[in-house]
């Protein structure tokens, strides 16, 4: 029983966001110019019910329900891809930001992981990133598409001390995020 109410509050708790965010849009009528003032802002520029390359993001750290980002520069400290830190992206570029992919140029910060991440070098190698697979996200404020696959080349080659069994998972499913993501969404 307990159960019960539990899924129905979250059902009543999804289609009033939903009805919201409706309501919203149909008051205030054209969103008007989307994108972010910055390469790196991750507030949300327009949200639709299917994916537009302005409504998919990289979830920081896989966490659907933390910081969500469009077209990120990564500066400073990087953009976490991974829960632990061990992969992180720096210096972005963006030369493609679509419903079905993103393409971008940086750097890709990997934790040698030796002896421990924890004490692992990190190794900053150049790298050409795709990211694709957008699943749906529900929340209150509407939905939203997140990437659950990333694809890495290394122009440059990996270090050695990345190379055979320390390579890097290449592509890279975010399994975790797909159950998180579906779990949002189911009825």
């Amino acid at each position: 029983m307990l159960i019960t109410n539990a899924r129905r509050a979250r059902q009543v708790a999804a289609w009033a966001g939903i009805a919201c965010a409706a309501l919203l849009v149909t008051a205030c009528g054209s969103p008007g110019p989307r994108g972010p003032a910055s390469a790196s802002t991750s507030a949300a520029p327009g949200v639709t019910a299917s994916p537009t390359g302005t409504s998919t993001f990289l979830a920081y750290e896989q966490n659907i329900n933390g910081t969500l980002l469009y077209r990120p520069a990564c500066n400073g400290p990087g953009c976490s891809l991974s829960g632990d830190g061990t992969v992180t992206l720096a210096k972005m570029t963006w030369r493609t930001w679509s419903a079905t992919e993103a393409v971008g140029t940086g750097i890709d910060k990997i934790d040698g992981c030796n002896p421990d991440c924890a004490a692992g070098p990190i190794y900053p190698v150049p790298t050409v990133i795709t990211l694709s697979n957008p699943v749906k996200v529900c929340s209150p404020s509407g939905p939203r598409w997140v990437w659950t696959r990333a694809s890495f080349t290394y122009p440059g080659g990996l270090p050695k001390a990345l190379q055979g069994g320390n390579a890097p998972k290449n592509p890279w499913v975010f399994d975790t995020l797909v159950a998180a993501a579906q779990q949002t969404c189911a009825g």
